[in-house]
């Protein structure tokens, strides 16, 4: 689910590189949100909340709010709204506060 053509952003990339998602091989195009890619590749749910383990997916999509919270390469709490895919990223589902901030 990507724009492949637009009448106004002239450059709709395909993808170039890939990430992996709970262990799995997802297309992605280098530099652009971990969520959009996610998102374009049928992901809805990235992160489980710690009281009720409600699912969250991207909400303002610029980094102010918590619902796009996932572990990125080992580090919990990274908001993949506005971190850059690189290739070969280990991203993986959310649950609670994250790894650190439970541990605290």
């Amino acid at each position: 689910m990507r724009v492949k053509q637009h009448p106004i952003l002239e450059d709709c990339r395909e993808p170039d590189t890939y990430i992996f998602y709970n262990g799995e091989r997802i297309p992605a195009v280098t530099g652009e949100p971990i969520a959009a890619a996610l998102i374009a590749a049928g992901v809805r749910t990235l992160r489980y909340t710690a009281k009720n383990h409600t699912g969250r997916s991207i909400f303002c999509g610029i980094g102010r709010c918590n619902d796009c919270k996932m572990v990125v390469n080992g580090v919990p709490n990274t908001r993949t709204c506005v971190t850059p895919v690189e290739t070969g990223m280990r991203v993986e589902t959310q649950y609670g506060l994250g790894e650190k901030e439970e541990r605290q």
